[in-house]
């Protein structure tokens, strides 16, 4: 009597549990919660890389690898024509005159442009660089 009552009882709960937790009993693919694909060029791409300052603050921007800074006001946008994918890990670094944490947003537009727009955010210490890696995957840090 009681191996029948005991397994009646056991087959409930696992009914009623997975009744009221219908996440967990069923499976899902990944196009029901997967991110966004990550940005990504074409190894020895040309690629222009477009810097749109979206702060109140003046920002500076550089190419670690030989340029000097470059300054850019409050809504300016500036387009850097001279990064190539053949480069090896190609960087650049960039910050706010007064200390302002930065957000990077990096899109794609279009096949040969990166679009790296910068914002203001509350996180600390922010972005700090955008890292162009020879493989054509794009890391903001």
């Amino acid at each position: 009597m009681f191996k029948p009552l005991s397994f009646a009882l056991v087959a409930a709960t696992v009914l009623v549990a997975s009744i009221n937790n219908p996440t967990a009993t069923l499976a899902r693919t990944c196009a029901s919660k997967c991110g966004s694909q990550p940005i990504q060029f074409t190894p020895g791409q040309r690629i222009r890389v477009e810097v749109v300052n979206s702060t109140p603050n003046l920002i500076k921007i550089q190419k670690p690898s030989g340029t000097d800074a470059i300054s850019l006001s409050p809504g300016q946008k500036l387009n850097l024509e001279q990064i190539e994918g053949t480069e090896p890990n190609t960087s650049l670094i960039f910050w706010s005159e007064t200390g302002l944490s930065l957000q990077a947003i990096v899109s794609k537009p279009n096949f040969g442009t990166l679009r790296l727009e910068l914002r203001p955010t509350w996180r600390s210490p922010g972005d700090r660089s955008l890292y162009i890696m020879d493989d054509g995957r794009i890391n903001v840090f």
